[in-house]
Parts: structure tokens; C-alpha cells; sequence
């Protein structure tokens, strides 16, 4: 019987399933709901990942009785606690072997290739992996009200914050400042906009375009900002350093528009991911169940 291996990305906003053949060769892929295993204990993921599942046998033509030879891996969003994760295992899936893993895993197995080195996420929110000579080690991600320091939702909250304090005068303005109280209005505006129960991390994040064209422009409140962004992202390039990490791969939207300035920093120690955090899922199901 042939043999398939089934990868999952299962992010807050969505869930993309990939089902592989023995080569890693992609038969079909689809998108489905919610799947961070924080929201009401993971339900809204389980159920994701099966009709997903469903949904990429038929559109890959093979009869829905084959999941029984298919190995998954599932990167969710949420699984930062081994609790977490081993609980959505042992759910009944239909596969002949699951393995979980925090999102962070299978961007780092994408990114890599399966190798070792490390890997960080700078994107709304942010987080850190290395392996090296089989060891794990494992830095943030901790979410956006404790940890995320590298996240553009932090450096768009900073930057929120810095208007704010430049309209009271406490501190100097500039155009981007100015900018950001054209869009969201004077301070009053800013702290009921603030206040929203319904106001997440990608809200800040939303702001980096803006961030990004000012920078560009020399502004002094940008390149204040940037010095911050880039001290965090130093941290946790000296903490991989000293474990041994010969290589560090940028994953994320803000962080890949960040990495010309990344590569002037570290040279060859950055890179760019070789494939995208599905792959990665699909790679890690054939190295843990080959």
C-alpha cells in the first residue's frame, strides 16, 4: 500500500492542509477555519483539521480509506505548552500516526529544510527555535501581552504609544507621528480606538506598512523605532549564537521586509526560509514516522 504524509498549519485566522506523497511531492492542499488550540479548547481546530482532511483526499482523488496509511503533522498556533499539544494528539484522528508541534516547529523544519540551525518568526507576533546536534531550544512566543518582542504588533504598539506622548508634547513628533493621527485620529480618538474590547495584536501590526515607508524616508521616530526592533531581534541572534547556531532563518511577513537591513547586520548568518511552514509540516511527518 502506497504511504502519505499529511501536513497542517493551523493558524488563528486559518487551517491549510497538505497532503504528500512518499516523496514529498504535493497531491492536493486546501484552507479551512480557525485552528489555534487556545480557542475553545482546541474544538474549532479538531474540527478544521477533519473536514480539511476530507476535503484534501477528494480533491487529490484518493478513496478517504487511505488516511489509515497517511502520517500527519500539525503545527497549531496555541500549542506553546506540551499539555496542549499531547491532549489534541490523542484525539480519534483517523491517521496512522499524529504528531503535534507548536507553529513554530514546522517553520523552523520549513526554513531549514529539516536541518539544523534556527530559526525566528517576526510577523504580527514573534517567537524563536533552534536545533542544533538534536538538542531543541526553544525562546518566546510567549503572545502579545507578555512576550512577542520582535512582532510588529509590539513595534506598532510602541509606535502607538510614541504619538500619543508626541500630541501631549511630552516628546518630539514627526511626520510619522503626524501620519498615524491622521489615520486614527487625536488622542481621545486613540485611546477609546485602544480601549475596543474587540482589539487584537494584528491591529498594531497593521501599522508596519506605514512604519516601513517612513523609515524609509529617514524619519527620526522610525529609525528610533527601528533601533528598538533591531536590539530585540540582536537578543535573540546572540542567544542562538551561544547554543551553536550556525544560521538563522527570517519567517514572517515584517521580518522578510526587514532582512536587507538584517543581512548588513549579520551577513551570512541570516537567510531566507527555503520553504514555506506547510512544507515544513509535511517534512516532519516523513522524519518522524519514515
Amino acid at each position: 500500500m502506497p504511504r502519505y504524509y499529511l501536513g497542517v498549519d493551523g493558524g488563528g485566522t486559518n487551517c491549510r492542509v497538505r497532503l504528500a506523497d512518499e516523496n514529498l511531492n504535493t497531491l492536493a492542499e486546501v484552507r479551512n477555519g480557525r485552528s489555534n488550540l487556545q480557542i475553545d479548547d482546541g474544538n474549532p481546530a479538531y474540527q478544521a483539521i477533519s473536514m480539511g482532511t476530507q476535503e484534501v483526499f477528494a480533491k487529490a482523488g484518493i478513496d478517504a480509506a487511505q488516511m489509515a496509511d497517511t502520517y500527519a503533522c500539525f503545527g497549531m498556533a496555541g500549542a506553546r505548552l506540551i499539555s496542549a499539544r499531547d491532549e489534541f494528539a490523542a484525539r480519534p484522528w483517523p491517521f496512522a500516526a499524529v504528531k503535534v508541534y507548536d507553529d513554530i516547529d514546522i517553520a523552523h523544519a520549513g526554513a531549514l529544510g529539516g536541518g539544523d540551525g534556527a530559526v525566528i518568526i517576526v510577523g504580527t507576533g514573534s517567537a524563536g527555535l533552534a536545533i542544533v546536534g538534536g538538542q531543541r531550544f526553544q525562546v518566546g512566543g510567549w503572545g502579545f501581552p507578555v512576550g512577542d518582542q520582535m512582532s510588529g504588533a509590539i513595534l506598532g504598539r510602541e509606535l502607538v504609544r510614541i504619538t500619543v506622548e508626541a500630541e501631549d508634547g511630552l516628546v518630539p513628533g514627526s511626520e510619522l507621528t503626524k501620519a498615524v493621527v491622521a489615520q486614527m485620529g487625536d488622542n481621545d480618538a486613540i485611546m477609546d480606538w485602544s480601549f475596543k474590547d474587540e482589539r487584537n495584536p494584528a491591529d498594531y501590526g497593521a501599522l508596519m506598512p506605514m512604519f516601513i515607508d517612513y523609515f524609509e524616508k529617514g524619519d527620526p521616530i522610525a529609525r528610533q523605532l527601528m533601533d528598538l526592533q533591531l536590539g530585540y531581534i540582536d537578543n535573540y541572534a546572540n542567544w542562538f549564537k551561544a547554543r551553536d547556531a550556525k544560521v538563522m532563518a527570517i519567517v514572517g511577513g515584517f521580518g522578510q521586509r526587514l532582512f536587507p537591513l538584517l543581512q548588513q547586520r549579520y551577513g551570512a548568518f541570516v537567510a531566507l526560509p527555503l520553504y514555506e511552514p506547510l512544507h515544513g509540516a509535511v517534512i516532519l511527518a516523513k522524519q518522524n514516522f519514515a
